[in-house]
């Protein structure tokens, strides 16, 4: 198979073309000073040559050999550890990181195109970075001076890693019940006890400490705090110390990505550090969560246009059939990208890969705009920031699974042996719908916090806000009217869920995963219109055509699914909650 190339051409037409990047940046003072369009596409090159030379080879062989844990230490695979220097040396981890403390200080919406570049290349690589850079982020916001002095600077050079340590065996999504405990010491510091699951990079060999977020609870206190938790040590002058008490219990064994450690951390009095206020850990640490909910999306979106490309190369390739009405060439046997149902899928894949960068490209400009603009931009940045991350988090995953699996099916009965590398992307992609928060999870966060907690406001607006766009558009009536149809129904049904909330109290739960599918469906038929126009003029003829090509695809064959999941939340939680819970 071919090595993975990152699609730089269609991320170039998205920064430049569809959203307008540099205007954007130049915008922003912060980030005038230290990125224009040229250091972009420069970066995006680099980082394409690093994930093809350097950390695409550590896929298939990271997947077989897997992490290990020996003598209490967790042995990542063969070449990781000089790739993941590399890396390091070459500014990746800390790219969109604070500058003032050693960080690049790029955009998210040149990050967002890097890490999934990342995840295309290697989803269990790219994963210890993207804990490292959340981790970061959080303590950036939350924690006192000290600290920040202390950790981020070598978190953002890689010389220390990051982890993120919540879920308990007893406590995943509700977090009421964690039973870490916390005990403040005479040197204001605090001794963490307790044992945390499922705690991804919680542990390796990759990085000489590890910096855990650890929710722990304080003596008799209901509510939840956030402690920062060296693995090592860290002495007054910054040297590393004597061990801390963080241990490794044993490390999970997945079905997916084998190579990325997923640990049992068990803490012995350790020594934290407050991070935030008593008892607001959970707020504090959402600004981790939340950075890796947008990072898992991408994570999903990574791997669909990786099997994006295997399988197109395969089915330009495999020999197998006829072409229907006879092989145009005459010959025995045709490439199976002459059959239609094979067809089918490559551009299920491919429509739904490009307008998913469409949505972590627009989310990263909002997330831009609401840390580095001033005022009614900065909040209304903000407010598109928190409806979009549950989607791009749930949608961007479904899509994505949902596009590897077409992509296995179009290699038949290659696509589920190890040889051919497609199976692998199916099991590394499955967790991404499971973990920083089940899908079901965000669709209720979207529907019950984000569309109905402000009475429908956000979604309005964001709503009027496409209607401008679109009407600008020099698209055909009938596809504006298709796309637009469906946000005004999608307005409509949010209406009666908002109104009859109360009165259904399991309204909102029950129906939440087909307003969410819905809601990206039609969203991303926006994004094909802005798409198909913006690269109507393009320099490249075929890069032109192969967008309209595409976007006919998803206006004809995708886009009607909105349909189908609002039905389904029209038909109410009746069916649903009925039958009751001792007959299931």
């Amino acid at each position: 198979m071919n090595p993975y190339q990152a699609p730089l051409k269609d991320m170039q037409f998205l920064l430049e073309d569809v959203f307008e990047a540099n205007k954007t940046w130049q915008s922003l003072p912060d980030v005038a000073e230290m990125v224009d369009s040229d250091t972009a596409l420069a970066i995006l090159d680099e980082a394409s040559k690093i994930s093809r030379d350097l950390i695409h080879p550590l896929n298939r062989s990271g997947d077989e050999q897997g992490v290990s844990h020996q003598d209490d230490k967790v042995i990542t695979p063969d070449g990781f550890k000089d790739v993941y220097q590399q890396f390091a040396d070459g500014g990746w981890v800390g790219l969109c990181g604070d500058p003032e403390l050693g960080g690049m200080g790029m955009p998210k919406m040149l990050g967002i195109l890097v890490d999934e570049m990342g995840y295309s290349a290697c989803n269990s690589f790219t994963l210890y970075g993207s804990l490292t850079a959340g981790a970061a982020l959080c303590i950036n916001a939350h924690a006192s001076e000290e600290l920040k002095n202390t950790y981020l600077p070598n978190l953002y050079s890689g010389q220390w890693a990051g982890a993120m340590d919540m879920t308990e065996p007893q406590s995943g999504s509700d977090l009421r019940t964690i039973r870490t405990k916390a005990v403040p010491q005479d040197d204001g510091s605090y001794a963490i006890s307790g044992t945390k699951i499922f705690i991804t990079g919680g542990d390796h060999d990759l990085t000489e400490n590890v910096v855990h977020l650890v929710l722990a609870k304080l003596p008799n206190s209901k509510g939840i705090s956030l402690f920062l938790v060296p693995k090592v040590q860290v002495n007054d002058d910054g040297s590393l110390g004597e061990p801390n008490g963080v241990t490794v219990g044993s490390i999970e064994h997945k079905m997916g990505l084998k190579a990325s450690a997923t640990c049992v951390m068990n803490y012995d009095n350790a020594k934290g550090f407050l991070v935030g206020k008593p008892n607001r850990g959970l707020v504090c640490m959402f600004t981790m969560m939340n950075y890796e909910r947008l990072a898992i999306g991408i994570q999903g979106l990574g791997s669909a246009q990786a099997a994006y490309q295997m399988a197109t190369d395969y089915a330009k390739e495999r020999m197998q059939g006829l072409a229907a009405g006879g092989s145009p060439t005459g010959a025995d046997s045709d490439p199976i990208i002459v059959h239609g149902d094979v067809r089918r899928m490559l551009l299920s894949i491919r429509a739904m890969t490009e307008a998913g960068r469409a949505l972590s490209v627009f989310t990263g400009k909002q997330l831009d705009l609401a840390k580095f603009a001033a005022d009614d931009v900065k909040a209304k940045a903000s407010r598109y920031v928190g409806l979009m991350t549950p989607v791009a988090k749930a949608f961007l995953t479904d899509r994505g699974l949902e596009s590897t699996i077409l992509a296995q099916q179009v290699f038949g009965g290659h696509g589920y042996i190890r040889e051919t590398g497609i199976e692998q992307l199916v099991r590394d992609t499955r967790i991404a719908q499971i973990y920083e928060g089940t899908n079901g999870i965000q669709a209720i966060d979207f529907l019950g916090r984000k569309v109905t907690g402000d009475n429908l406001a956000t979604l309005t607006e964001f709503v009027a806000d496409v209607t401008e766009d679109i009407a600008l558009l020099g698209s055909a009536d009938a596809d504006k009217q298709a796309v637009l149809s469906r946000f005004n129904a999608i307005l409509s049904t949010a209406s009666y869920i908002n109104d009859n909330k109360t009165s259904q109290p399991a309204l909102i739960n029950a129906c939440a995963v087909d307003f969410l599918d819905a809601f990206g469906y039609a969203l991303y038929g926006y994004y094909w219109l802005l798409m198909a126009d913006k690269s109507a003029n393009h320099e490249d003829k075929q890069f032109a055509e192969q967008k309209a090509f595409v976007a006919r695809f998803y206006l004809d064959k995708l886009l009607a699914k909105t349909d189908y999941h609002l039905s389904q939340v029209d038909q109410g939680d009746a069916a649903i909650m009925a039958m009751p819970a001792d007959m299931f």
